[in-house]
């Protein structure tokens, strides 16, 4: 049961879930349509990734000290997960992004040759995920989501 008392984890475990689930009313926000595939879904505004890391960091720092080990791991796990969130997963949503295209002209162009015949409907073929990384914006506020929701859970939990 001490689990339920690690104000650590409970603090990334929340920012993550707030982080996903105001997704939704943000895209609202920005496009009129709801969206409840945010709350699973990767990418978008603000990072759950960078939420959780940064929440991680500083109820680890407000437990344990700046000076502590455990804060400097748990800083540079942060700051990896944020690089890698800009870096690498958003140039791989960008590639599947150009992938995706080649796939639909490649299809139209089989389509439009009729170069096979029809005999059955072909099945629907899954789209890449696009939406992988994070634009640098949006890992900046799911880091500063993360902050921001550790100190409030700090005043209401520990104080």
């Amino acid at each position: 049961m001490e689990i339920l008392f690690n104000f650590p984890l409970l603090s990334a475990l929340f920012s993550i879930f707030f982080a996903q689930f105001i997704k939704v009313p943000i895209q609202y926000i920005a496009t009129k349509k709801i969206d409840w595939s945010l709350l699973t879904s990767t990418g978008g505004m603000p990072s759950s990734h960078s939420a959780a890391v940064t929440a991680l960091s500083t109820a680890v720092a407000l437990e344990h000290g700046l000076d502590s080990s455990i804060f400097a791991i748990s800083a540079i796990f942060a700051i990896i997960t944020m690089f890698d969130a800009t870096g690498v997963r958003r140039h791989a949503g960008e590639q599947a992004t150009v992938l995706n295209k080649l796939v639909a002209d490649f299809n139209r162009f089989v389509e439009e040759a009729k170069v096979w015949p029809k005999t059955e409907k072909q099945e629907k073929q899954k789209m890449l995920k696009e939406l992988l990384g994070h634009q640098p914006i949006e890992v900046f506020f799911g880091g500063l989501t993360g902050i921001l929701l550790t100190f409030i859970l700090y005043y209401v939990m520990i104080l």
